[in-house]
């Protein structure tokens, strides 16, 4: 009884300290409203939510001091001007993938996710525990940009075709909407990269505007019913062991909040970033087995064609790095990384997976 009496009574002596401090900081704390432009379009609900988990986090922590207004792709900026909106603050930050600014800067897309790279884990630990997130950071200050880690896809489906890839070959002529670094590696293997908005991905399809759709992933690409005009959905999506999307800052927006108002941005980041690889993982093994259920062919693309994609993308790599010293840092670094990380989740990670498959689940 005497221990729950005191207990209960430092409960109160704190929430007492808390009243009395709240006054203070909000005393001290001045009230600022920021404007986000996203990338994504309400069609992408899972991805546009990572900019409204950031806005709802850096509210409640804040006591409503800091607001952030969020606008859907094409709303206030087009989904490719973010990074430009940002850079000369026509708004205070964008939340977007930087693989759309490889014709920008190619080696903006490590801020994002590279052909053959990292997966989610790799990713986050590179980023937060390697050079990831302090090389990037050097790379983005020329553009007044602070980035920060803002959501994870996992890995990505290599999306939805109207035809078969049985060889290399098929991929020559193919019209095929795909992201930043991805187009560049399937221009070199003959195919033709198109740009289509999301809305119009079923249209396109449908009229043979464009032959192949890569978007997420089952999760995601399940509302857009592809599968009904282009049923072959390969795999794996060898352009994206993982996306990274960011919350892009400008510069001078970020110095002139106060600290504690920067802490509550970061940790909302941190936030967002749990909740979406969280929701993915969640929700693509359903939403894969209705796709299939409803006619959606899965099919993984061939060896010899995943082999001219990794010829293609080395070569892409060697030549990039050659004209840019940054982007030839970046992908040392992360190379380095992965090539460590690699075997120990084979040992541990992978191992355990297979154990898992091969001697099956209670109640299967």
């Amino acid at each position: 009884m005497q221990r729950r009496a005191f207990l209960k009574q430092a409960a109160l002596g704190a929430a007492g300290s808390a009243t009395i401090a709240a006054p203070a900081f909000a005393q001290e704390a001045p009230t600022i409203a920021w404007r986000l432009a996203s990338s994504f379009p309400n069609e992408s609900p899972t991805l546009f939510a990572g900019a409204e988990d950031v806005a709802r986090y850096v509210a409640e922590v804040t006591d409503g001091r800091f607001t952030i207004e969020i606008f859907p792709a094409g709303d206030l900026v087009q989904p490719g001007q973010v990074l430009e909106a940002v850079q000369h603050r026509v708004v205070d930050c964008g939340h977007t993938a930087s693989t759309r600014y490889f014709d920008v800067d190619p080696a903006l897309s490590f801020d994002a996710g590279v052909p053959f790279g990292l997966n989610t884990r790799q990713m986050n630990a590179w980023m937060s525990e390697g050079e990831g997130l302090a090389l990037t950071r050097v790379l983005f200050d020329k553009y007044n940009i602070m980035n920060f880690p803002c959501g994870y896809t996992g890995a990505q489906m290599g999306g939805w075709f109207r035809g078969e890839i049985k060889t290399v070959d098929d991929l020559r002529g193919l019209k095929v909407k795909a992201g930043g670094f991805a187009r560049h590696v399937l221009s070199r293997l003959g195919a033709t990269p198109v740009d289509v908005p999301v809305s119009e991905f079923y249209g396109a399809l449908e009229q043979g505007t464009v032959d192949a759709v890569a978007w997420i992933g089952p999760y995601d690409d399940e509302n857009l019913a592809l599968y009904k005009v282009a049923r072959n959905y390969y795999f794996p999506g060898w352009w994206a062991g993982t996306l990274q999307l960011s919350l892009y800052v400008n510069q001078s927006a970020y110095d002139e909040l106060p600290k504690p108002f920067q802490s509550a941005l970061a940790l909302a980041c941190r936030m967002a970033t749990a909740n979406m690889i969280a929701k993915y993982d969640a929700g693509n093994p359903d939403a894969l087995r209705r796709l299939v259920s409803k006619g959606a062919q899965l099919k993984a693309f061939p060896k010899p064609v995943l082999q001219a994609c990794h010829e293609a993308s080395m070569a892409a790599y060697k030549e990039l790095s050659a004209k840019d010293p940054m982007f030839k840092k970046l992908y040392d670094s992360m190379t380095a990384f992965r090539n460590k990380e690699v075997p120990w989740f084979r040992v541990a990670e992978g191992s355990f997976d297979s154990l898992i498959s091969s001697v099956g689940q209670p109640g299967t």
